[in-house]
Parts: structure tokens; sequence; C-alpha cells
């Protein structure tokens, strides 16, 4: 069996490094709150309507 070496480099991280991706997730989560609620009120709405 042939060998194995695994090495890992370990570099300090900084907020700078990572903001931008933390930002991009927030806005994109923030952006689909109101999808999600305006979906679950139209199949509410549409059940209600269906079977009400």
């Amino acid at each position: 069996m042939a060998e194995h070496n695994t090495e890992i480099d370990f570099i300090p991280v900084k907020a700078e490094d990572i903001i931008g991706d933390r930002r991009a997730l927030y806005d994109a989560f923030t952006k689909s709150i109101p999808l999600a609620v305006g979906i679950t009120v139209v199949v509410l709405v549409g059940l209600y309507l269906f079977w009400g």
C-alpha cells in the first residue's frame, strides 16, 4: 500500500479574510425570508380555499 502523507498548513484567519463570505451569506439569507414567508402564505391560503 502506498504511503499517504498528510500535511496541514495552519494559517491565521483574520476577520477581513472571511467578512465578504459571511456578508454574502447573510444577504442571501435575508433576501430569502420574504420569499419563504410569501410562499408559505400562498400555500396556506390555497389549502384553506381548496379544503376550507
